[in-house]
């Protein structure tokens, strides 16, 4: 489907909407985008940016999330 790409996320296929951001993709895992790394294509995306980041087809991502604890 044109509106939908295909990506690869922690090593699983997923589907996400055209036009999404990195952040939407990371909100749609129930994440916050505030507390997490993200590798993307082999490159750190800044975490400043990834509401600017927009996904393409076959993006090829790496999410890990903080954990507090103590």
């Amino acid at each position: 489907m044109a509106d939908e790409l295909l990506l690869t996320v922690n090593g699983e296929p997923r589907r996400a909407a055209a036009g999404a951001s990195v952040a939407d993709l990371v909100t749609g895992l129930g994440l916050d985008p505030k507390k997490v790394a993200v590798e993307r294509n082999g490159e750190i995306a800044p975490r400043s940016t990834l509401a600017d980041v927009i996904l393409t087809q076959g993006d090829v991502l790496e999410i890990v999330h903080f954990v507090g604890g103590g």
